[in-house]
């Protein structure tokens, strides 16, 4: 340091007097009191050992199944906020057409809801039906640019659209598009986007950062944008039901990740589902919110049902679905689901099934892969539905 042209050399006394003030105060910022640590609060652990699941089957003092199912139903509704408001009509109309082999793709556009009309694909077999149906569910992946057509091979669409549809069955589905084999195989199948997703993504471009913002603005006028999107899943198979090539009382669905977690939700919500198989998404609140091997996405937007978890955890809903049938498929190296969490799940809902002698419409596995939905996956999938929704199917 210079002073008056005299050179002023600091004593070692000094230095380290300095350099230990640093430290002290560097030491007090770290030891500032906190109470959230990686997006969750200090007493997360108290928080959870309050969950005791009342509502769940077995722990609500309801004895009577259907009645249970009724009421746990309605608790749901009542939890996950007020549904949208059903469309008066759903004037569908057919936008384009492609004959595929086995069956014809439909782009369609009808009102979903009061607020919402959408597009979808329909994909109707060849010959004559009805025929069982099937609402397919596409998945999350923080991936927004397409929806439904990751379930529908799309077509009439920008070369863009088009390669990112095949970069991400090949990615997830082993270059098979779930929607176009099933109904290859026998049956009808509707796919849309959810809110956020494809054709009903943000203008201003959809992300992780939009997602939360919208499920932030979706509270702020009492809704809640997760159950919003089971509502919407739950009209849409409803409209499905109205249609003359589909039979009303064989309608099924199924998804991979969050098209899984879609897939469960919906068979435990809608009557009208008889069969569902969900794949690669199905844990405990314990196991999603946890310090060692939580997923620590603030609890999901997409997942996030609010004061339902005050009465039932997740396998307590997928229960629901019972007597209809229920597939649970989980890969054992899936570093969003622990499989401690998919057994302990597995067995929730297992115990429900065996109370009302319904055994025989539940399977779960939890195989060797990842978080995909191969073909040996489809395969199975397309067994399940033959056996519980198609009896003219070859078996």
């Amino acid at each position: 340091m210079v002073a008056g042209g005299i050179l002023f050399i600091p004593s070692a006394t000094a230095y380290a007097e300095k350099k230990s003030a640093q430290a002290e105060k560097s030491m007090a910022q770290k030891e500032r009191k906190h109470e959230l640590m990686r997006d969750m609060p200090l007493f997360l652990d108290s928080l959870k050992t309050e969950l005791s699941y009342p509502m769940a089957w077995g722990n609500s003092d309801i004895t009577d199944f259907d009645q249970w199912k009724e009421t746990a139903r309605a608790r749901m509704t009542e939890e996950m906020l007020p549904p949208p408001p059903k469309a008066e009509s759903y004037d569908m109309v057919i936008v384009e057409s492609e004959k595929r082999d086995g069956y014809t793709a439909h782009k369609i556009e009808f009102n979903l809801t009061k607020y919402s009309r959408v597009g979808a694909y329909l994909l109707v077999p060849d010959g004559e039906g009805p025929f069982p149906g099937i609402v397919a569910l596409h998945d999350h992946g923080a991936h927004y640019t397409i929806g439904k057509e990751k379930m529908v091979r799309p077509f009439g669409v920008d070369k863009e659209i088009l390669d990112d549809a095949l970069a991400w069955a090949d990615n997830l589905y082993e270059q098979q598009f779930v929607g176009d084999y099933l109904a290859k195989n026998g049956y009808v199948v509707l796919s849309t986007d959810a809110l956020m997703w494809g054709e009903r993504g943000c203008k201003e471009g959809s992300d992780n950062t939009h997602l939360a913002s919208v499920a932030g603005n979706f509270l702020l006028v009492g809704r809640n944008l997760s159950a919003w999107m089971t509502y919407e899943d739950m009209l849409a198979t409803e409209f499905l039901a109205t249609l003359p090539e589909t039979d009303p009382e064989r309608l099924g669905c199924v998804g991979l990740s969050m098209g899984g977690y879609r897939s469960w939700m919906l068979a435990a919500m809608s009557p009208l589902i008889k069969a569902s198989v969900a794949v690669c998404w199905m844990t405990t609140t314990d196991a999603m919110m946890h310090w060692t091997y939580g997923r620590h996405e603030r609890g999901g937007y997409a997942n996030n049902l609010g004061g339902v978890h005050n009465y039932l955890d997740y396998p307590h809903i997928a229960s629901m679905a019972c007597p209809n049938a229920l597939m649970l498929v989980n890969g054992e190296t899936d570093k969003l689901f622990k499989p401690h969490a998919v057994k302990e799940c597995y067995d929730i809902i297992r115990r429900v099934y065996e109370s009302r002698d319904a055994s025989d419409k539940f399977e779960c596995h939890l195989l060797s892969q990842g978080h995909e939905m191969p073909k040996t996956v489809q395969k199975s999938t397309l067994d399940f539905f033959d056996k519980h929704l198609n009896s003219n199917a070859k078996q």
